[in-house]
């Protein structure tokens, strides 16, 4: 009766453990690809919950709370871009995209459509658990920047509501974009370099390419400048990288 009662103490502190490190959605409809998935964040320390298709995906995302969805693109009945789409209306939980589109267009897509981070098929399980690790170090609450909005000129970035203004103006901005901006405005004038944004906002510096920071430089800039091609608030730094102007606006 002992053994079991440490059998039993065992599991129980196996699954605290698991739920402690975070609960992943895996979503996708290779069921081999989801177990290879499934077994190592398990091994990591992960709770993992599954889905097959982009129904089941949606209705687990809003029944099981997941700390982060692993979600590929090319899903039957909704595809994984309309999941991604639906979940951002409800939600800001961190999507990792698992695909086998690889193209910079399907990238960009993603990315704009609001998700963190994408893995291309075929895939390093050791990447993907490091990825998966990184955007739930960047999410958590523990040792989290200033909650107080932030204002420079007419921008102001509300990290409380996730909301920013361009002149009482809403602006809207994927996931990516708004972490950038927030890093950018909470030191207003300090140069970062394009690495730095990298390994800080993305999390890793040997898996992304300095140009995912341009990319959504720019697009910040399309957002926020009055002229993109002559920008006040993010000013480039030539050689180093940028900086958000003190007395911009």
């Amino acid at each position: 009766m002992e053994t079991h009662a440490r059998e039993r103490s065992g599991t129980s502190a196996a699954k605290a453990e698991r739920h402690a490190a975070g609960r992943i959605l895996v979503v996708d409809d290779e069921p081999h690809i989801v177990e290879l998935v499934r077994y190592n964040l398990v091994h990591e320390g992960y709770e993992v919950v599954t889905a097959y298709d982009g129904h089941e995906a949606l209705e687990k995302a809003r029944t099981t709370s997941p700390s982060l969805v692993v979600l590929d693109l090319m899903l039957p009945y909704v595809d994984g871009l309309e999941v991604c789409r639906a979940l951002r209306r409800e939600s800001g939980v961190p999507i990792l995209m698992l695909t086998a589109k690889d193209t910079e267009q399907d990238r960009v897509l993603g990315l704009e459509l609001g998700a963190d981070d994408y893995v291309t098929k075929p895939f390093s399980p050791r990447e993907l658990v490091a990825r998966v690790r990184a955007i739930l170090r960047r999410t958590t609450q523990d040792g989290a920047p200033s909650q107080a909005p932030v204002a420079i000129g007419g921008l102001l970035l509300d990290p409380r509501t996730h909301e920013v203004r361009l002149r009482d103006r809403p602006v809207d901005l994927t996931t990516k974009e708004f972490d950038l901006l927030r890093l950018l405005m909470s030191h207003p004038n300090q140069v970062f370099t394009r690495d730095f944004l990298l390994e800080h906002i993305w999390g890793y510096e040997y898996f992304g390419s300095t140009r995912t920071v341009d990319m959504h430089i720019s697009r910040l800039r399309e957002k926020i400048e009055d002229d993109p091609v002559a920008p006040t608030y993010i000013m480039t730094v030539r050689g180093v990288g940028y900086k958000f102007k003190k007395d911009a606006g």
